[in-house]
C-alpha cells in the first residue's frame, strides 16, 4: 500500500479560548480529489493552513507526502490557492508567473504552458488589476500549479464564480488528477460534491465523516450531500 498523501493524527488547533479544530484524524489517497465541505466558519481553512504548513497545530501531528508539514522538502511539491486572490496587481499575468516562478526555481520557458492551461495566453501582457475576478482566480491557479506540485490544495477556489468559470475550473482540477495529482479543495457548496472522489465534512471544527459521496448518501438514507451533512449534524455524538 502506497504512503498516503497527507495524514493527520489527533489534531486540534486552537485561537486564544477559540476551539477552530477538533482531534482531527484522517488519511487521504495520492491522486484523489478530496472536498472539504462544510459552512462558513467551519475550519477549513484552518485545516489547509495546517496541512500546507502555514499553520502549527495546537496538538496532533501532520504529515504531508512523507515530511512533517512545512518542511523544506515540500517546497514545490505543495501548490496552494488562498481564498483570498493572491496576484500583485501593477504586474501583467506573465510578470506575476516570472515572479513566482523564480522563487520557485521553475524555468521561464514553462511559464506559456501554465497561462494555456488556465486558459490566460491572451492576457499574458495585461495588468493582473485589470482582469475580471474570474480571470484573476485562474492566475491565482496558475501560480498554484507551478513546479507541478503533487498536492494541490485550493481554498473555496469556486466562490463568487460563475457557473461557467466554476466548470472551467473544475474541468482543470480534474486533468490535475488524472495526472496523479492530489487535490484537497473546500467549498460550502454542497453540490459540488459530486466532482469529488472522496468527502470530508467538517463542522465546528469537528470532522463529522470521510467518505465517497455515493457512500455517505447510503449510509445516511438520503439522495444529496446536502440531505447526508444535515442527517450527520443531527444525529447524535
Amino acid at each position: 500500500m502506497s504512503e498516503p498523501a497527507v495524514r493527520l493524527h489527533h489534531v486540534s488547533a486552537h485561537y486564544g479560548t477559540t476551539t477552530a479544530l477538533k482531534d482531527v484524524s484522517l488519511s487521504i489517497s495520492s491522486g484523489t480529489i478530496i472536498g472539504l465541505l462544510g459552512p462558513s466558519g467551519a475550519g477549513k481553512t484552518t485545516l489547509l493552513r495546517i496541512i500546507v504548513g502555514c499553520l502549527r497545530p495546537s496538538n496532533g501531528q501532520v504529515t504531508v507526502l512523507g515530511q512533517p508539514a512545512g518542511h523544506r522538502k515540500l517546497r514545490g511539491k505543495v501548490g496552494y490557492m488562498t481564498q483570498a486572490v493572491s496576484v500583485y496587481a501593477d504586474l501583467t499575468v506573465r510578470q506575476n508567473l516570472r515572479y513566482f516562478a523564480t522563487i520557485l526555481g521553475v524555468s521561464w520557458s514553462r511559464l506559456p504552458g501554465y497561462m494555456a492551461e488556465v486558459d490566460l495566453t491572451n492576457q499574458a501582457n495585461q495588468l493582473a488589476g485589470t482582469l475580471s475576478g474570474g480571470q484573476k482566480s485562474r492566475l491565482s491557479l496558475a501560480i498554484a500549479l507551478l513546479g507541478d506540485p503533487e498536492l494541490l490544495v485550493l481554498d473555496e477556489p469556486t466562490v463568487g464564480v460563475d457557473p461557467v468559470l466554476r466548470l472551467q475550473l473544475w474541468d482543470i482540477f480534474r486533468h490535475q488528477a488524472a495526472m496523479g495529482v492530489t487535490i484537497i479543495v473546500s467549498s460550502h457548496v454542497m453540490d459540488e460534491a459530486a466532482h469529488c472522489d472522496e468527502l470530508l465534512l467538517i463542522r465546528h471544527g469537528r470532522l463529522l465523516a470521510h467518505d465517497t459521496p455515493t457512500s455517505l448518501c447510503n449510509r445516511t438514507h438520503v439522495l444529496t450531500v446536502e440531505d447526508a451533512f444535515l442527517a450527520l449534524v443531527k444525529a447524535p455524538r
